[in-house]
């Protein structure tokens, strides 16, 4: 019910997209995964002590195969608009986009105030097994970011980009949905 509440009168169910969005920080205190190595060898994996990041903001439509990324230095409201925007510039004219995501401090009702195609629901607290853009980010760090050091800010921008247009590069995995995209 509270997905219809969301809707404008006018827009018809059957012209509205439901995203998913959330937002995970990638930085050089990077997840390490298991090596294929030779039996009875210990092989090395190097894991970084600096504390440099980025944030990624990303965002999945499966019932189209859409998705929209924002890789930004910090995770804030400012972050979340320009995200919210590029949701509202990939909704095609006479389309609605409803963007189900967490209760985060900087998810608020005003980042999509402004943009007329454009409305959010917040999950309940404490449940991120609801939001299938979880499996996401497992799949990013499991298959493109671990296991790797980064030298820069950039280097780490330039990595997750790279990982996120991977992720989206096989439409069949992004319109899977929940333990399916992995």
């Amino acid at each position: 019910m509270r997905l219809i509440e969301k809707i404008p009168e006018d827009q018809a169910l059957g012209s509205v997209d439901i995203w998913f969005q959330d937002e995970a920080r990638f930085g050089q205190q990077n997840t390490t995964t298991r090596l294929w190595a030779e039996k009875g060898s210990r092989p090395r994996a190097v894991k970084q002590q600096q504390f440099l990041n980025a944030y990624l903001f990303g965002a999945v439509c499966p019932a189209n195969g859409k998705t929209e990324a924002l890789v930004v230095p910090f995770s804030n409201k400012e972050g979340m608009k320009l995200h919210m925007e590029q949701i509202s510039k990939a909704t095609p004219l006479g389309r609605h986009s409803v963007v189900i995501m967490d209760g985060a401090g900087w998810h608020t009702e005003n980042v999509v105030g402004e943009f007329d195609n454009v409305s959010m629901i917040k999950l309940p607290a404490y449940s991120p097994e609801l939001n299938p853009i979880e499996q996401v980010w497992q799949w990013l760090r499991q298959n493109e970011l671990a296991n790797k050091c980064f030298k820069d800010y950039n280097d780490i921008v330039e990595s997750c980009s790279n990982a996120w247009n991977s992720f989206r590069s096989d439409t069949k995995r992004v319109k899977c949905s929940g333990s399916d995209l992995i």
